[in-house]
């Protein structure tokens, strides 16, 4: 059960580095992806294609290792946690995070190239992605040097020590989607705690991995085996992590179903697990709401990332008197979206991540519509034309009138809005938290008052008002309800790495001599 739902996958000082890591050209034009472990390149498994998007050319190769880089990687996490200062040292950490930052901040134009070229995002947004990830590495290095336990007298004579130690090997496993920043959301924390890592990402992205790694080497202090990456086809090596005792805590990113299967195994050793899973984000437009300001932030809630994002806003709920208005003005700037190329600085919106997902949602759209949805705009895969052999998608647009339906209800993953009308403040609570998600929210209204009172009630970890996607490094984020567990971002992010120990002491109360009168002195 564990293999299948990963299957689905959205998907000290002393040791010192001495290699230089580089992508290796094979047959002169493609390149060749690298795991990284223990410090060093590992190609063992068979060799498989690493394809663009949106051409569906080959751009390179790379090693499936699966289980048996995930053991390697974990043995190599486990002996530096045992074997170097890396647990002990609070001020290496911030260091070599403060260097991981820099290596990013040099290495950003070769990441975002590939990272564009590889994913599919149009450079702008990839652009988005990567500027977030030395703000968080140099956040997390601040909260090393500031991370402590505390002391207390609990009666008298006693002392009481209670200490934040990590936990030992963190997993991070994260999706294709936003490869690099979601890695980084999670490593970051987990390194400031003390915790030394195995990366897992999909081999969808195996060449940005790839390159990640090599970023990341260039932290001249990072002992070797902190940091560890490997990528897969499969589920194999993911499984490993959860199912193994050397790892005890496990940072995920990625679906609901995913979630719950992984949960269910790592009980076995009562893991911690920190996850950030599914969304449905509910976009409220109120009757009083700025549609200029409004409709343009519309647009891109569900075409960022082509619509690949957990955050993405695929539910559209307006006010009878600015329904028309809305539905009308956003069915035209979908229309108008340039579909295209990374490559092409003009294009709006990217492919998918590949044509399997084009067709899964090419058949929810469909089924959407046998189910009673009506078409506004029917987007759907470029089939003719130039872009014909990508995995493009146009971006489509369904009135419901339901909320039970499939459309409503499910995480699409793709650039996929639903829109659908409510009388009242009421109901439009009602229809926001009818789901079982709750990762994320929006409400558009002019006023204050109401737009305070819907935010405290909408059953979501983060709420914008008149905006969307607003996250800060020192803000915390996370789901309700079936959208994951724990935090990240901000201080809660080190909780998920973290074991609280209480050490007591007796010493005793000193006897003190009374205090002399004036005669006995």
């Amino acid at each position: 059960m564990l293999l299948l739902a990963l299957a689905r996958l959205r998907d000290d000082t002393e040791i010192r580095r001495t290699f230089d890591m580089t992508i290796v050209p094979v047959n002169g034009s493609t390149r060749k992806a690298f795991n990284w472990i223990n410090g060093s390149q590992c190609q063992e498994g068979h060799l498989k294609e690493s394809i663009d998007p949106a051409t569906y050319s080959v751009i390179g190769h790379y090693p499936d290792g699966g289980t048996e880089a995930a053991k390697l990687a974990v043995a190599a996490a486990s002996k530096a946690f045992r074997e170097t200062l890396w647990a002990h040292d609070h001020e290496l950490r911030a260091r070599v995070l403060d260097q991981l930052a820099c290596a990013f901040e040099r290495n950003r134009g070769r990441l975002l190239e590939i990272l564009s070229l590889e994913n599919g995002k149009v450079k702008a947004e990839a652009a988005f992605e990567l500027d977030m990830v030395a703000s968080k590495l140099r956040y997390s290095a601040a909260t090393a040097l500031v991370e402590g336990g505390r002391a207390m007298t609990p009666k008298p004579g006693s002392i009481s020590l209670i200490l934040r130690q990590p936990m030992g090997v963190a997993a991070v496993i994260a999706p294709w989607n936003s490869p690099v920043i979601l890695t980084i959301r999670s490593l970051a924390p987990a390194l400031a705690a003390g915790c030394t890592t195995v990366i897992k990402l999909p081999a969808q992205v195996a060449q940005t991995a790839s390159v990640m790694a090599e970023i990341m080497a260039e932290a001249e202090d990072l002992p070797n085996g902190v940091i560890n990456l490997f990528f897969e086809s499969g589920p194999e090596g993911s499984a490993y992590l959860v199912d193994s005792p050397e790892v005890p805590v496990v940072s995920f990113t990625g679906s609901t179903r995913t979630g719950r299967a992984i949960s269910s195994t790592g009980a076995r050793y009562l893991k911690r697990f920190g996850m950030e899973l599914g969304g449905k984000t509910p976009m409220i437009v109120f009757d009083d709401a700025d549609l200029d300001a409004a409709l343009p932030v519309l647009e891109k809630a569900l075409t960022v990332f082509s619509g690949q994002f957990c955050m993405t806003g695929s539910r559209l709920l307006v006010q009878n008197g600015k329904y028309e208005a809305v539905r009308d003005g956003l069915a035209e700037r979908l229309r108008n979206v340039k579909v295209g190329p990374a490559a092409d600085p003009s294009s709006d919106m990217g492919p998918l991540i590949d044509r399997a997902n084009v067709e899964r949602i090419d058949g929810v759209v469909e089924a959407a519509i046998a189910a009673g949805a009506k078409v506004v705009e029917r987007g759907g895969p470029i089939k003719v034309g130039p872009f014909a052999n990508g995995a493009f998608f146009r971006p489509a647009l369904l009135e419901v009138s339901d909320n039970s339906l499939a459309i409503v209800q499910e995480e699409t993953f793709g650039p996929v809005l639903t829109i659908q009308r409510f009388a009242d403040e009421a109901e439009a609570i009602q229809l926001a938290n009818d789901n079982e998600y709750g990762l994320s929210a929006s409400i558009w209204t002019r006023d204050v008052d109401r737009s305070l009172r819907v935010a405290q009630t909408l059953e979501a970890g983060s709420v914008w008002i008149n905006d969307w996607a607003k996250v800060y490094d020192g803000t915390e984020e996370g789901g309700f309800k079936q959208s994951g567990l724990g935090r990240l971002n901000g201080l809660a992010a080190l909780d998920d790495f973290i074991e609280h120990k209480h050490i007591a002491l007796k010493p005793g109360l000193t006897q003190r001599l009374p205090k002399p009168t004036q005669k006995e002195e």
